[in-house]
């Protein structure tokens, strides 16, 4: 096996991969708010149309009947969800540490220079985003990247008023949080089925887009759990809706809801190439966003469920590989001794058909599933071993940093491998890391010393797949092997991303 590598970017600041937005905080120029030309060209517009109008009725042979009961299914919601939605304005403050430059000195050539460092500066960002009001006293929930950093919290409401928010708790692997205020005269969302919403059912908007307050749009549901490895640098928990209701930065947060005016979403993400909306929108179901919600105000942080096996898919390839009878739910791939899975008899082969009477069809569903359930949680799982059906009782551990750790960690190509968790990253210099695999050892004489590996590298990716175990990146290695292919696998080292190719 060899390798060979290319240096993506010099800095990792500098790069852009692919064209994603997550744009909540926004800072809306005055002008928008106060430029006495576009009163004008109001006012003007107003007076051309303030002449006497006649009664408009439609073109012969139109029945207007169902788009009016459309508009006023519309109207409707709009009027109803109006009081639960909220305007979030963020402060923060940033301690920059500059250098002290010689005059005349070109731009770029302090790097080659011992220069003394200037005086600390400080300089006031400014954000905006959306949240949805969840319980009448001052519970709020909202995204995660719309709050994070910030000093300060400012919530208005439609009714005008403005209280200061605080955050109660904050959960980066599915981007949500909770804010309070103090208030306990809120009209509260109601929450919907998010598993029940269909391709194609229509769907409302409602948010501050580039500052524009209770903005209210439109659309259908487009798709339906959507993976795209925004989160948590592609480890967290995803299942978006995906929507061409137009959502743009400042929408982050906010609700998405159905025809009967209730929540079924948190307008999260756009994919666009212009950074605003392009009619591929992601918001967070409630269903995973529910028990985030409930946890955080409970607990103040989120407690997950634990199961202690690795999962994969039941697809031609795993099939073929692993002799399966079943055709269809989520592969075991491995089991972790002495954990819940382990524990309950659950073995390498076996195929989760359902868990709890619900049908597995992914293993991004059912990891999702599992982590939404607290610790302790029985769960029931419906099993096929060697096609023979197989019921199990499972009693979930808590998901720590510790289990994740010791469930991801290993040794391949002579590297010994943990997974990201705010403990290492911080043990090795890293900030805002969240997924990967960062090595801790390097063997003598091993393909990862002869490749120019080095402690403290970060393996994120291989073959486009984000790493959270020593064992996921095993197994992609040995598929890219079997195939002949070569496999990408991304490094990051320092400030700098690094590509290196893995080939037979």
């Amino acid at each position: 096996m060899s390798q060979s590598w290319k240096r993506i970017s010099g800095a990792l600041g500098a790069m852009i991969l692919g064209s994603l937005v997550t744009g909540a905080v926004m800072t809306v120029p005055g002008f928008l708010r106060n430029d006495p030309g576009a009163q004008e060209v109001v006012a003007t517009q107003s007076a051309a149309v303030a002449g006497p109008v006649g009664q408009a009725s439609p073109l012969p042979g139109q029945n207007l009947g169902a788009a009016q009961d459309l508009s006023t299914a519309f109207r409707n919601v709009a009027n109803l969800m109006r009081p639960s939605v909220v305007s979030i304005n963020t402060k923060a403050t940033q301690i920059i540490r500059g250098q002290r430059v010689p005059p005349g000195l070109p731009p770029g050539f302090e790097q080659f220079f011992n220069l003394p460092e200037g005086q600390p500066q400080r300089r006031e960002e400014s954000g905006m985003g959306s949240g949805v009001i969840v319980r009448s006293d001052g519970y709020i929930l909202t995204n995660n990247h719309v709050v994070e950093g910030a000093d300060e919290l400012e919530v208005e409401f439609s009714d005008g008023k403005k209280a200061a928010g605080r955050i109660i708790g904050t959960d980066p692997q599915t981007d949500l949080a909770v804010v309070k205020v103090d208030r306990t005269d809120l009209k509260a969302a109601s929450l919907g089925n998010s598993d029940a919403i269909q391709v194609g059912d229509w769907v409302v908007a409602i948010g501050s887009p580039f500052g524009l307050d209770q903005t209210v749009t439109a659309g259908i549901i487009s798709g339906k759990n959507r993976i795209r490895g925004i989160i948590g640098d592609g480890a967290g928990f995803e299942d978006f809706l995906q929507t061409d209701a137009a959502i743009n930065p400042g929408n982050s947060g906010g609700p998405l809801v159905n025809l009967r005016g209730e929540l079924v979403g948190i307008n999260t993400a756009i994919m666009s190439r212009s950074g605003s909306s392009a009619g591929i929108g992601f918001a967070i179901p409630v269903s995973l966003a529910a028990p985030v919600l409930n946890s955080i105000i409970e607990n103040g942080t989120v407690r997950r469920g634990f199961l202690g096996a690795s999962l994969g898919p039941v697809n031609e390839e795993t099939i073929e590989g692993y002799q399966l009878k079943a055709k269809r739910g989520v592969l075991i791939e491995s089991v972790l001794e002495g954990m819940p899975a382990d524990q309950a008899g659950i073995q390498p082969g076996d195929v989760v058909v359902a868990i709890d009477g619900r049908p597995m069809r992914t293993h991004a569903q059912m990891r999702n599933y599992v982590a939404s359930r607290p610790p302790g949680a029985q769960m029931q799982l419906e099993l096929d071993r060697d096609g023979k059906p197989l019921q199990v009782r499972v009693d979930l551990k808590e998901r720590t940093e510790e289990v994740m750790a010791q469930f991801g960690s290993g040794e391949v190509m002579g590297a010994e491998l943990v997974p990201v968790t705010p403990a290492t990253a911080q043990k090795y210099g890293y900030r805002n890391l969240e997924s990967g695999l960062i090595i801790t050892g390097i063997k003598d004489n091993s393909i990862a010393e002869r490749d120019g590996l080095e402690v403290g590298d970060v393996i994120q990716t291989a073959g486009g797949l984000p790493l959270t175990s020593a064992r996921q990146l095993e197994v992609i290695l040995d598929e890219y092997k079997r195939q002949n292919q070569p496999c990408r696998v991304t490094i990051r080292r320092g400030n700098q991303m690094l590509l290196m190719v893995v080939r037979e």
